[in-house]
């Protein structure tokens, strides 16, 4: 049997050869060369099109690239078969590093200084201590565990949110509908790590930011659908928000037209906050495959359901 590879953005080369070295022998095709379709019992895939997983009669199991699956879900036709969503130590390293430094971005006033330089003012504004900026993560998954452990790490005072209660050593923990105005009221610099689903989806709004301390600040890691871009652009014309990072989009790449570019309290990323890599990633893929193969149960497979 074979494995399937599919990506506009992973280099198929590099993640054959880190595959072949675990799994010698292994079938390993690229799309389009898929050869004969019944020969495919599994997929490495991101962000697939539509009706291609559909059409490999023989699918067993679907591995995604990547650590977000709601692009996989919202294809009507995607087959019933176990989804595994990435976990690699590059993916959960680099993601827990870009919140740590957009974090210290904020707290040492970086967003302010650039402002000033483009007005050309000179004010020596000083840090206070790590610890009176207040961190909170929404979303307490691999990653969002790991950027609060990281952020707790350097002396923020950490708090985190999430659907089901996740307690964090040394972290202030909330969750359900209940904790989330508690949690956003003691929030200078918010992180979203959400996993997409009905229930969060548009959930960075004007009710939300005008539950968050006046001037606070907000870090857009999750899903480009959590936020509602029109609300933000109010909230930090506002004041209410005095800043923005933004790593993820509706639409991507964002249009030019959009005003997120010029807008001077937005700084953007193109969704490049956090990756998985082909020589740490391989490992994972490659005892799923052997799973697979033994009949065993496969790693971080999908709830459907839950949307994660």
């Amino acid at each position: 049997m074979a494995l399937l590879f599919y990506s506009n953005e992973d280099d198929p080369v590099a993640w054959g050869d880190e595959l072949r070295k675990r799994l010698p022998g292994l079938d390993f095709r690229v799309w389009p060369e898929t050869g004969d379709p019944a020969e495919i019992d599994s997929a490495l895939v991101w962000l697939p099109p539509p009706g291609m997983l559909a059409a490999l009669p023989n699918l067993r199991a679907i591995f995604s690239l990547g650590a977000g699956i709601d692009g996989f879900l919202r294809d009507p036709s995607l087959p019933d078969r176990p989804l595994c969503r990435m976990i690699d130590p590059a993916l959960t390293t680099s993601m827990t590093e870009f919140v740590l430094t957009t974090a210290l971005w904020y707290h040492r006033r970086l967003d302010l200084f650039a402002a000033e330089q483009r007005a050309g003012q000179w004010n020596q504004v000083l840090a206070r201590p790590a610890s009176e900026t207040r961190v909170g993560v929404m979303g307490l998954g691999v990653l969002g565990t790991a950027a609060a452990e990281g952020l707790r790490r350097h002396g923020f005072t950490v708090r985190g949110w999430s659907r089901q209660d996740r307690p964090i050593e040394g972290v202030a923990t909330y969750s359900g509908s209940e904790g989330l105005g508690a949690f956003l009221g003691e929030t200078d610099i918010l992180v979203c790590l959400l996993p997409l689903t009905p229930e969060t989806e548009n959930i960075l709004d004007a009710k939300l930011f005008a539950k968050l301390p006046f001037g606070a600040r907000l870090l857009q890691v999750g899903r480009g659908r959590h936020l509602v871009d029109e609300d933000l652009l109010a909230a930090l014309d506002s004041g209410q928000l005095a800043h923005a990072s933004l790593d993820v989009f509706r639409r991507e790449p964002l249009p030019h037209e959009h005003p997120f570019w010029k807008h001077p309290k937005v700084r953007m990323t193109p969704h490049i906050a956090s990756y998985s890599l082909p020589s740490s990633g391989a490992d994972i893929v490659a005892e799923n495959l052997r799973r697979l193969a033994d009949g065993r149960p496969l790693l971080h497979v999908v709830d459907r359901r839950k949307g994660y």
